[in-house]
């Protein structure tokens, strides 16, 4: 479905179950989709323990644009999709999460939106080869639980332990978390049920 944010339309795909213990709304990376191999494989995998899934086309990306520009406004325009869905899905916990500069929106809005805990998958961490221009203190900014899975060959590095509520470094993995992607959904997925959100 198709929702107005105050910087334009957004796209938002649902996947729901009966009787949802929590929502977990995901979202894409600067130049990708919501149907990167890792996002799927998170989709699947907390489909199977009982949550109703959306993930988020942003507005920059339906217009086109590779960069989502203002930090500000994609925030904006997150945070009005998701007070939408919470009012959709009232009464179940929210989760939200994304991949890249999508774990960066969700960490950065998490308070805003009462997230119980956030997902960011390969966090960028600074961009590469800068590692002077640290952005963890997105990931401090998250005032709840963050889940970070990186792989050990990302260019944008690995954030720190002290920084998340659980850091999980996966060997062999690059950037785009695709060489097992099912690896990444299982340990979403087994985080998010020792967290007892039913």
């Amino acid at each position: 479905m198709e929702v107005t944010t105050p910087h334009g339309p957004a796209r938002v795909e649902i996947d729901e179950v009966d009787r949802p213990s929590f929502l977990l709304v995901l979202t894409h990376g600067s130049a990708g989709g919501v149907d990167a191999p890792d996002l799927l494989a998170v989709r699947q995998a907390v489909l199977g323990i009982g949550a109703t899934v959306a993930r988020v086309v942003q507005p920059f990306r339906l217009k086109g644009a590779r960069a989502p520009g203002s930090a500000v406004k994609q925030d904006e325009a997150w945070v009005s999709i998701v007070t939408g869905l919470r009012e959709t899905y009232a009464g179940l916990p929210l989760i939200q999460g994304g991949r890249s500069n999508g774990a960066r929106v969700a960490c950065r809005t998490a308070t805003a939106v009462g997230a119980a805990a956030v997902v960011a998958l390969a966090f960028p961490l600074h961009p590469p080869g800068r590692p002077e221009r640290s952005r963890a203190e997105e990931l401090r900014r998250a005032g709840t639980d963050v889940l970070v899975i990186n792989g050990d060959r990302d260019p944008f590095g690995v954030p720190d332990a002290a920084d998340a509520a659980r850091l999980v470094v996966l060997e062999g993995e690059g950037h785009d978390l695709n060489r097992e992607p099912a690896r990444v959904g299982e340990v979403v997925a087994d985080w998010l049920e020792g967290l007892r959100l039913r």
